[in-house]
């Protein structure tokens, strides 16, 4: 029980650190390294706002899971993971990796549409791949978790 504290605990503190570096980005750093590239490249300036919104979008997603993350952790911490409660946070996390993977889909079709060269394409094609292997996983993950969930039921109803 110490251990799984520690690492709460732990885990805890990443997720504060990576969801305020996040909204630094979101605030400050994207939206400004936007309009640099529309300043010094005015044959992308178009690019400028679809970029940005994309990125805020993309790292809302990502905030998401780390509040579900969260809440996750607080009813581990209860030893209340196995209640349909868990269910609801692992959903808006499933959730939030469909929306980010089919945004990640469209610049991957617009990038290899307008591409010159392959390099660009293949390696937005691997983060579509991962993404969708990441989308899948998780919705593997929760089916085992509602069985876990049926199975600690009958058992409280046993006992």
């Amino acid at each position: 029980m110490r251990k799984t504290y520690l690492a709460v605990t732990a885990l805890r503190i990443l997720l504060v650190v990576a969801f305020a570096l996040l909204l630094l980005f979101q605030v400050m750093s994207l939206p400004g390294q936007f309009a640099h590239m529309a300043a010094e490249s005015p044959q992308l300036a178009y690019l400028q706002w679809p970029l940005t919104v994309f990125s805020i979008v993309e790292l809302l997603c990502v905030q998401a899971v780390i509040v579900s993350t969260w809440k996750l952790l607080t009813l581990v911490k209860h030893d209340r993971i196995f209640s349909k409660a868990s269910l609801a946070w692992v959903d808006v996390i499933v959730w939030a990796v469909v929306a980010a993977w089919i945004l990640l889909l469209g610049v991957f079709l617009f990038v290899g549409f307008n591409a010159d060269d392959p390099g660009m394409p293949l390696l937005m094609f691997l983060f579509v791949v991962a993404g969708a292997v990441l989308g899948l996983l998780l919705v593997v993950l929760r089916a085992v978790l509602r069985q876990a969930i049926t199975l600690r039921t009958d058992m409280d109803a046993v006992i």
